[in-house]
């Protein structure tokens, strides 16, 4: 029904586009992370309410836990956070500050210590705190810095806690994170275990949006297809199915080929825009990605938990190889169409330029 096809298309787009790019973005940083934890911070920054999305979409790309406490609360997301400058600011002492807020939260405590000099004040009074915590059976979680040289100030940070016998205390950095800055900051050896990330995350900077689209490609039992003079929008058109290539062992060899739907396989897929550059893939396995979800108004697949499709999504990015993941000159992932798809797209061109002639 095109009525009701239309009708979605918004919504849709919305939704996917969105939360695909700020989960694309979370995963390049869970990527370099390592076991570090990551928590998003975002709200604040993100555009109006797509942040409460955007915490959605950063745990299906890895991330552990949000500041957002209504996806917490909607998606089941650990729900994590720290006090502010303005908690430790409207005390006149630093001390005292920290003293209220870990006698009033000793269970995940973290102190900010950055607000008036991190190693002259902040942590020497987290210290003090944490043996506080001590001789009432707790202990301090972590205390955070967010501002200056994130690796020195981790490292001096480590030092005076681990001289103070506060092995366990962890330290937690934030201040404008991407996972270029957390890649950097990790190969200096910086001793940081929570990474609190922002208007990075929450914005997919530097992608201001993801361009996909919703185009007809089947209808009252036809194929359809949109032709334009710039053959990249050209669609292409019927039912299609998508084949990913794995090797002997099930590993992505990092090729995907689109052919219709009928198609069980797919011996040679050609570029959709080169038609004479094409590649074999009968010595590959192909696995079958694309599942009807719903028909004729009825959803045809059972409900995931936001847990299992973040476990999903980690699963599927370990199985494609480290050389198409890297930041710097990846390889180019390989898009081709079958022989049917691209006899079948000539055909209705064909058609088309027989009937304006």
């Amino acid at each position: 029904n095109i009525i009701e096809a239309q009708l979605i298309e918004t919504i849709l787009l919305n939704l996917l586009n969105f939360q695909t790019l700020i989960a694309t973005k979370a995963s390049r940083m869970r990527l370099v992370a390592g076991d570090a934890a990551l928590m998003d911070f975002g709200l604040r920054r993100a555009q109006a309410t797509g942040g409460y999305y955007a915490s959605r979409a950063a745990v299906v790309g890895g991330f552990d836990a949000t500041s957002n406490v209504l996806a917490g609360k909607k998606f089941g997301i650990p729900v994590s956070g720290t006090m502010a400058h303005s908690f430790v600011q409207s005390y006149d002492e630093e001390l005292e500050a920290f003293r209220d807020f870990a006698e009033g939260r000793p269970d995940g405590c973290v102190l900010l210590v950055d607000t008036y000099n991190t190693l002259k004040s902040g942590i020497p009074n987290a210290i003090t705190i944490a043996k506080e915590m001590e001789s009432r059976g707790e202990r301090l979680l972590a205390i955070r810095l967010d501002s200056g040289d994130l690796s020195y100030f981790a490292k001096q940070s480590r030092k005076l806690l681990d001289e103070a016998g506060l092995h366990y205390v962890k330290i937690a950095a934030s201040n404008q994170l991407d996972e270029h800055v957390i890649k950097s900051l990790l190969e200096q050896q910086s001793p940081i275990d929570i990474f609190g990330v922002g208007t990075n995350l929450v914005t997919g900077d530097p992608d201001g949006a993801l361009d996909g689209v919703y185009k007809l490609a089947y209808s009252n039992g036809k194929p359809r297809i949109k032709i334009s003079e710039s053959i990249v929008k050209i669609t292409l058109p019927h039912k299609k199915q998508v084949f990913r290539m794995k090797d002997d062992q099930g590993k992505c060899i990092g090729a995907d080929a689109i052919g219709l739907a009928e198609e069980d396989g797919i011996t040679e897929m050609f570029h959709p825009y080169e038609p004479y550059k094409s590649m074999n893939l009968s010595k590959f396995h192909q696995e079958p990605l694309l599942q009807k979800v719903m028909e004729h108004g009825e959803v045809l697949i059972e409900k995931r938990s936001l847990k299992e499709i973040s476990e999903y999504s980690a699963k599927r990015l370990a199985e494609l190889p480290i050389e198409y993941k890297r930041f710097n000159n990846p390889h180019i992932y390989k898009i081709g169409i079958s022989t049917a798809l691209r006899d079948e797209r000539e055909k209705l061109i064909t058609a088309y330029k027989q009937k304006i002639k």
